[in-house]
């Protein structure tokens, strides 16, 4: 058997424009922040709608796939069973997909969107429940619509063709074998930077939320030491999960994550107002979606120039970076399963944990509202957003203790979507990377200090800010990477179940395909 290489092409030229990338930024951060700020400018100016539509058509695609008889198709042979049982991975698509961001703008971007809000639209609509719409949206269906989209496609060759799994394998179809020169390094490059680039956010907004608490816990100061131990351990244990690899250390860690943050939402269920948060969840969920398609296409721009590229923009954005390395993984762990089962799974699991956090954790901190704690929330979401939850906690009895299983949630969440993207960039890294094997330990390990090398960098130079514009900058091409997936997809499913052919014709092609098979 042909043992896979590393994809020298590919390793050494993305990792190299990762290194640059770090070292401009750290060692001139005003310049280069400077200078992607203006550039987010224009992309929020002349961009604004193509994200609207092009998120929106991402997941009017995945419904379809799902809908369609296509989702009757086996991600691999028809009558192969699925690698990891329904719970673990339910688990493992939670994790991965969430990460501790949750944690982060679980309370912080209900209190954001209720204290600067883009325009009170609705009046039979009070500005929180407006507060919440906003907030579901960002972590509604759009975003999980393009985790199901890179993973369903890429599961979809690498299984059902026998092809690599890898980013480019998607464009064999258009560009044929091609994939394997010049095109294919490019989209696998551009896939592992902007992979880093997501993964360094959510690194830094991980440690700040870590960092929060321990200084709330044991009322510590805020350092830039503490964010550098923090940083340094939490790759160490993440290192060791992707050493470990998919099948144990990042499947037992997702099943912890989801006992522990279940555990937070019932502490909150349970010591909380539970009636009202129940009855305010519901109302939740109907504005969300009796406003889904019309805030689907909202721009804001006669009330706030500024205000869609920090948030919906940024957020499409975010979701985009984030899907070569999620949607690799999902397919990862989906050999086996429908796309009809991949793709509810994906938007319906972890969405409806997420709109429930959501729900009552924004809830939970409209209620503190009052004349006293109003100045000083306001102050704490404007500069230190991370604090927001722990300043939640300590209203409850026994808040220490949840504070600190919070800071544990924190800690799961932060390491999962860490080991399994190193997994991930090993992967990308590799040539004819087989689907069913992970890249060596060596080069897991690579990546995982890279990441946190580059996260120290630019935190310790202040420049996290220039990350996330650049993240709205390198989603752009990404996008329509993704576009071009879908017309691939459509192209060969065609020749699997050719469904818009004529019953004669139909007969035709099935019994010709079968005589080749």
């Amino acid at each position: 058997m042909k043992k896979n290489k590393l994809n020298y092409p590919v390793f050494f030229f993305s990792a190299f424009v990762i290194l640059v990338v770090t070292f401009f930024a750290s060692v001139f951060p005003q310049a280069v922040a400077m200078w992607l700020a203006k550039i987010q400018a224009s992309l929020v100016h002349y961009f604004s709608v193509y994200y609207l539509i092009v998120v929106s058509l991402y997941l009017a695609f995945v419904i379809f796939l799902a809908c369609s008889p296509y989702g009757k198709i086996k991600l691999g042979r028809d009558d192969e069973q699925p690698v990891f049982s329904y719970s673990a991975w339910a688990g493992m698509l939670f994790s991965s997909g969430i990460g501790v961001s949750l944690l982060y703008f679980g309370a912080s971007e209900p209190l954001t969107h209720l204290l600067n809000p883009p325009v009170l639209e609705d009046p039979t609509i009070d500005a929180p429940r407006q507060a919440m719409v906003l907030t579901f949206l960002h972590w509604g269906f759009h975003g999980w619509a393009i985790y199901a989209l890179v993973g369903v496609v890429l599961a979809y060759f690498a299984y059902r063709h026998q092809q690599p799994l890898a980013l480019r394998t998607a464009l064999y179809p258009l560009i044929g074998k091609r994939v394997e020169g010049v095109a294919g390094h490019t989209v696998d490059c551009f896939g592992i930077l902007i992979t880093v680039l997501g993964l360094v956010s959510n690194l830094a907004i991980g440690a700040l939320q870590i960092s929060a608490g321990l200084e709330h816990i044991f009322d510590l100061t805020h350092s830039t030491s503490q964010l550098f131990a923090v940083i340094v351990i939490i790759t160490m244990l993440a290192t060791f999960a992707a050493i470990s690899g998919v099948e144990v250390g990042i499947r037992w860690l997702s099943n912890l994550n989801i006992v522990l943050f279940a555990a937070l939402l019932l502490f909150f269920l349970g010591w909380g107002p539970t009636s009202s948060l129940v009855s305010t969840l519901g109302k939740n969920i109907g504005d969300y979606a009796v406003s889904f398609l019309g805030k689907s296409f909202s721009l804001y721009f006669t009330s706030s120039a500024t205000w869609m590229g920090k948030w919906t923009l940024f957020y499409w954005a975010w979701w985009i970076s984030w899907a070569p390395f999620v949607g690799l993984f999902i397919a990862r762990i989906s050999r086996g399963r429908s796309i009809r089962e991949v793709v509810l799974g994906v938007l319906l699991l972890p969405l409806l944990f997420t709109l429930i956090w959501l729900s009552v954790l924004g809830n939970s901190v409209f209620n503190l509202l009052n004349h006293e704690t109003a100045f000083e929330l306001s102050q704490i979401v404007l500069t230190q957003p991370a604090l927001i939850l722990y300043k939640l906690l300590a209203q409850y009895p026994w808040g220490v203790i949840a504070a600190g299983l919070a800071v544990f949630v924190s800690l799961g969440l932060f390491v999962t979507p860490a080991d399994s993207g190193a997994v991930m960039l090993a992967n990308l890294s590799m040539h004819d990377q087989k689907s069913t094997h992970d890249a060596p330990r060596w080069l897991r390990i690579f990546w995982a200090i890279l990441i946190m090398l580059c996260t120290l960098g630019l935190m310790f130079a202040n420049n996290i800010n220039a990350i996330q514009s650049a993240i709205v900058l390198a989603s752009l091409p990404f996008s329509w990477v993704l576009l071009v997936y879908m017309l691939c997809m459509l192209k060969s499913l065609r020749t699997d179940i050719p469904l818009l052919l004529p019953p004669r014709v139909l007969a035709k092609t099935v019994c010709s395909k079968a005589k080749r098979d």
